[in-house]
């Protein structure tokens, strides 16, 4: 959504996408243990703490009453990674192995998700791979990349899949769907088994073969087969995916994913000129005979002559009734895909019967801080037996490095639904606005 600044706000920014603030996938940052050769091992070692407040709270788990929620949320993510070279095409083995200790504490969130009882150890990333280096030099650096293990996975830019990430606690379904706690940091997001062949270099015509098994039971532990075909270039990158729901645990598939298919046309990039960004992806889904589909479009530009380079991005996004948004999260910036944060973590809606107009503003006052804020209007498709979530919202946030290893992210949000709980929506008691506020710090070693 908006170009990234480079120094000291780059590596905030690339460090909050690690940890779950924004939802992408990255190398995090790592300790060399030890190098020599064509051999290395790294600590890797992340964390991060959220305070939260929402003067309303949500009837989406059934045991809320009114009135306001105040609830933190941490984890701690450690273990190694390594490489070892192979022979002198360059091709090398690597691999990562690391654990997540999260919790939350307090009242839980505003939804119900939790209830700040939540906490646990457990493996996150345990992957082995092999990447081919100059071994097949027509496929360009790198151009065969085969992985197998638990490890994070992100399509595009995260509007079908951005990870294994949705994090629910003890509050629900007597808590059978809790993962440990962290529910908006997302402590968790790798796919527990996944099988993944990588063709292409970093341009040109490149594809993914995917096997992906999710053992999230809020997301039915579904099983995935994906595969995507791009052609890459200096002016944006055009992409195919299509996904397949092949098997879900009858117990846990409480929207019938079985058997869903998906196929999506995609676009981004600025189309050769500098200061402007365009991306859109179109979503069309066979849902066991019924037609669904989603898309977006989206425009920006960077005005680089002015004082903070400010950039203005306007969003059309669209999603049909009955829409199955998958693993959809933040795969490219704060607001994509979880749009508004209370709407997108605790009122709803949850990418489906819905259309959402939305604006983007941000600027860098210093090369280590930027600031931004974000406006939604969502408003439903169909409400006949279904929630009316029609509501605006405005989100002002900053990214500061503080310094190399400590990140801070405050966040205002202001909510206003349409209705209320009682009338067909789901804030509790009132249709007020609603004042929610979050601060979080995350650090890497």
């Amino acid at each position: 959504m908006h170009k990234p600044h480079t120094g000291h706000l780059a590596r905030a920014i690339r460090a909050a996408t690690l940890l779950g603030l924004l939802g992408g996938s990255s190398a995090g940052w790592a300790v060399e243990l030890y190098a020599q050769g064509d051999s290395q091992l790294n600590a890797d070692l992340e964390a991060a703490f959220g305070l939260f407040h929402s003067a309303e709270s949500y009837a989406q788990s059934g045991t809320l009453d009114e009135g306001s929620a105040d609830w933190q949320e941490a984890y701690f993510k450690y273990g190694v990674s390594g490489s070892q070279g192979l022979s002198a095409a360059g091709d090398q083995l690597y691999g990562k192995f690391n654990w997540v200790s999260s919790a939350t504490f307090g009242d839980g969130d505003a939804a119900g998700w939790s209830n700040g009882s939540e906490r646990t150890t457990k493996i996150e990333d345990a992957y082995l791979g092999w990447r081919s280096g100059q071994r097949f030099a027509a496929l360009g650096e790198n151009g065969v990349d085969l992985s197998f293990g638990r490890q994070n996975i992100v399509i595009g830019d995260g509007f079908l899949v951005s990870g294994d990430a949705l994090n629910l606690g003890d509050e629900i379904a007597d808590g059978v769907l809790d993962r440990g706690g962290a529910y908006y940091l997302t402590a968790r997001k790798a796919f527990d088994r996944t099988a993944v062949l990588r063709l292409g270099g970093e341009q040109g015509l490149r594809g993914d073969l995917m096997w992906l098994k999710s053992d999230n039971r809020a997301q039915g532990k579904a099983e995935l087969a994906v595969a995507t075909l791009e052609n890459v270039s200096d002016k944006g990158t055009v992409g195919l995916t299509y996904l397949d729901v092949l098997d879900t645990d009858e117990e846990f598939d409480f929207v019938g994913r079985k058997g869903i298919r998906t196929y999506s046309l995609r676009g981004q990039g600025n189309a050769g000129v500098d200061q402007l960004f365009l991306a859109g992806e179109y979503a069309q889904q066979d849902k066991n005979g019924d037609d669904e589909n989603a898309w977006y479009l989206e425009a920006g530009w960077t005005f680089a002559e002015l004082p903070w380079s400010p950039t203005v991005n306007y969003r059309y996004s669209r999603f049909s009734a009955s829409y199955d948004p998958l693993f959809y999260g933040n795969g490219r910036a704060l607001g994509t895909w979880f749009q508004g944060e209370v709407a997108s973590n605790y009122a709803g809606p949850f990418n489906n019967n819905t259309q959402v107009h939305h604006v983007g503003i941000k600027a860098a006052p210093l090369e280590n801080l930027s600031v931004g804020a974000l406006f939604y209007d969502f408003a439903t498709l169909e409400t006949d037996n279904r929630l009316n979530l029609d509501g605006r919202e405005l989100n002002l946030y900053a990214e500061w490095a503080v310094g190399e290893h400590l990140f801070v992210m405050p966040l205002l949000g202001f909510y206003k639904p349409e209705t209320d709980a009682a009338h067909g929506g789901t804030q509790l008691g009132n249709d007020d606005s609603n004042v929610y506020a979050q601060l979080i710090m995350a650090t890497t070693f």
